[in-house]
């Protein structure tokens, strides 16, 4: 059996560890800016097609609730 204090040492670590490994960050120089610049490494490279996806499917989905979303699917939101 660990002994309590021996827990609560650990988890305090840990949480420390983890706090400090916060602020470890990458930085990027200005050559490598272009590559991620790029359309393809987005976040959301379709923003257009997903906001649609989005809105019919909280049309078709309205009576279920979902995304905040309202209707009764009929797609007239």
């Amino acid at each position: 059996m660990v002994h309590p204090n021996l827990k609560t040492l650990f988890l305090g670590a840990s949480c420390c560890g983890f706090v400090l490994l916060q602020g470890c960050a990458i930085t990027v120089n200005p050559w490598e800016r272009g590559n991620l610049a790029k359309p393809y490494m987005a976040i959301n490279p379709a923003p257009n097609t997903d906001a649609w996806r989005q809105h019919v499917f909280t049309s078709k989905e309205g009576s279920q609730g979902g995304y905040g979303g309202a209707g009764g699917g009929c797609g007239c939101n």
